[in-house]
C-alpha cells in the first residue's frame, strides 16, 4: 500500500544540499526507512538522478552487515563519490547497527563510531548524507548532541489523520473512529482484520519498545518501567508529576522498604520514555507571567492505537483522546506545544477576591504565529460552552483562539471572534494552524 508522506518529503527536500547531515528521527514502525529509500528515493530518481548515484546502506540486512564497520563504511563511499564532479546521495538506514571498533592506529584510544564515519564523509562536497534509524541505539538525543549544529532533523510521527484518510478513504466519521481506535501506525493499515491490528499493536509495546529501553538503558526494575507505560497511558491529558506516579505505583504494588520506587527512578524512566518517542511531554505555561512552571505537567502518547492496545482498549473516553489526537496533531504541523494558565478574579464562599487558575488546552506556537486552542468534545449547555470560552477570555491578547468540538461541522465564529470547528475540519485543514 502507497502512502503519501508529502509533508516529510518537502521537509526533507527543503534541506537539500545545505551542508548538514540530514538525522531522520522517530518512534520505530513510524515509517522512517520508507520515507528514505521509497519516497525520497523515487522523488530523487524522477529529478533524474542516477541510481547508482544513490549510494544505500542498509546495516540491518545481510548484504550490507561489512558495512556496520565506520572504517568500512566510510571507506566504500569515498571509493564511489571522491574526487568526482557528479553529486551523489548517501542513505545509511538502521544506523543503529553500526558498531564501534578499536582504533587501529591506538588500539587503546576512544573507540570509533559512526560519527567520526559521518564527519569525515561530510568534508566531502559533492556528497549529501541522510541517516535513519530506530532508537534502539540511535536517539536523537545522541545524535544531534554529537552533530550540534552540524545536524538536521527531520522528525516523524505515526499517520496523521489527514494521512490516513487520504490513505484509506471513505465516509470522514467512520475513518475518525477507526483511527482513534486503532491508531496511525503504518502497518495498521495492511492488517487483515480487527484482530491482527490488535495483536499487531501490543506486540509493538511488548516486543519492541519496552525491549529497546530495556536493553539500551539497561533498566534494572522492568516492572516500575510497565507501570509507568500503563499509568501514562491510562491518564493522557491529566495532570500528573514523578511523585504522584511513585505514590500510585507503591501503594498498588503494595511496596515497602528497599523496594520503595523512588521520585528519581520514575522520573528517569519517564525520561527514557521521552527519548523513545512513546510519549511526549507538555509543560504549563504562565500566559501572563511569561513563565513555565515545573510541575504538574501533562504526557500524550505519541499513537493512539498503541495507547489503547496498552490498557486493553478499556478508558475509550473521547475527551481525551480527542485531546491526544489534538496534540500530535499540533505537533506534526512542526507547532512548539505548552498548556496554558490564565487566572481570573473570583469571590471564594467567604466573599473574598482570589486568583483562581483557568486553563488552555493548548498554546500552539509555529513560527511567530501564536493560537491558543480548546479540546471540547461537546458544548451541550450554556453553562459548558462559557467554561471552554472563559480562559480564553483572559489571556489579554490577540492572538487567534479555536474551540475544537466534536458536536458540530460547520465552522463559525462567535461574538468574541473565536473560532468554533468541527474535529474532522481542523484535523483536515492545514491552513488552521
Amino acid at each position: 500500500m502507497n502512502i503519501n508522506r508529502e509533508l516529510y518529503l518537502n521537509r526533507i527536500i527543503s534541506f537539500m544540499w545545505d551542508g548538514q547531515v540530514k538525522v531522520i528521527t522517530g518512534i520505530r514502525r513510524c515509517g522512517k526507512s520508507y520515507l528514505l529509500n521509497t519516497i525520497f528515493r523515487t522523488y530523487l530518481l524522477n529529478q533524474g538522478i542516477k541510481e547508482d548515484h544513490i549510494l544505500n546502506f542498509e546495516l540491518d540486512l545481510a548484504r550490507d552487515i561489512k558495512f556496520r564497520n565506520p572504517l568500512a563504511l566510510a571507506e566504500r563511499v569515498r571509493e564511489e563519490a571522491e574526487g568526482k564532479s557528479d553529486q551523489y546521495y548517501l542513505f545509511v538506514d538502521e544506523i543503529q547497527m553500526s558498531d564501534e571498533i578499536s582504533n587501529p592506529y591506538n588500539p587503546e584510544g576512544k573507540k570509533i563510531t559512526f560519527y567520526d564515519a559521518l564527519n569525515d564523509l561530510k568534508s566531502l562536497r559533492n556528497l549529501d548524507i541522510y541517516v535513519a534509524g530506530s532508537n534502539s541505539k540511535m536517539l536523537s538525543t545522541d545524535i544531534l548532541t554529537e552533530f550540534r549544529g552540524r545536524s538536521d532533523e527531520i522528525r516523524v510521527h505515526p499517520l496523521s489523520f489527514s494521512e490516513y484518510y487520504e490513505t484509506v478513504g471513505g465516509d470522514k466519521q467512520e475513518a475518525f473512529d477507526d483511527y482513534a481506535f486503532y491508531g496511525g501506525m503504518p502497518l495498521i493499515l495492511s492488517r487483515p482484520n480487527e484482530t491482527e491490528k490488535i495483536r499487531y499493536l501490543k506486540s509493538l509495546f511488548s516486543e519492541v519498545y519496552l525491549k529497546d529501553i530495556v536493553e539500551r538503558k539497561k533498566v534494572k526494575r522492568e516492572d516500575v518501567l510497565s507501570a509507568i507505560v500503563d499509568l501514562l497511558c491510562s491518564s493522557v491529558g491529566s495532570l500528573t508529576n514523578p511523585t504522584n506516579v511513585a505514590n500510585t505505583i507503591n501503594s498498588k504494588q503494595k511496596l515497602s522498604g528497599k523496594d520503595l520506587v523512588s521520585n528519581n527512578t520514575i522520573k528517569t524512566y519517564i525520561d527514557y520514555l521521552i527519548d523513545a518517542y512513546l510519549f511526549e511531554e507538555c509543560r504549563r505555561y504562565d500566559v501572563k507571567g511569561k513563565e513555565y512552571f515545573t510541575y504538574p505537567n501533562k504526557y500524550y502518547c505519541e499513537d493512539l492505537g498503541l495507547r489503547n492496545a496498552r490498557i486493553g482498549f478499556r478508558q475509550q473516553e473521547m475527551t481525551h483522546i480527542m485531546e491526544n489526537i489534538i496534540y500530535n496533531d499540533l505537533r506534526i504541523r512542526g507547532c512548539e506545544v505548552d498548556i496554558g494558565i490564565v487566572y481570573s478574579n473570583e469571590k471564594n464562599k467567604s466573599g473574598n477576591n482570589i486568583q483562581v487558575a483557568r486553563e488552555i488546552d493548548f498554546i500552539a506556537n509555529h513560527g511567530g504565529k501564536k493560537t491558543y486552542i480548546q479540546s471540547a468534545f461537546s458544548l451541550a449547555t450554556d453553562e459548558k460552552a462559557r467554561t471552554e470560552n472563559r480562559p480564553l477570555s483572559l489571556t489579554g491578547d490577540f492572538f487567534p483562539k479555536i474551540i475544537v468540538r466534536h458536536d458540530m461541522r460547520k465552522r463559525w465564529y462567535d461574538d468574541n471572534g473565536i473560532l468554533n470547528i468541527g474535529v474532522l475540519d481542523f484535523l483536515l485543514d492545514p491552513a488552521i494552524v
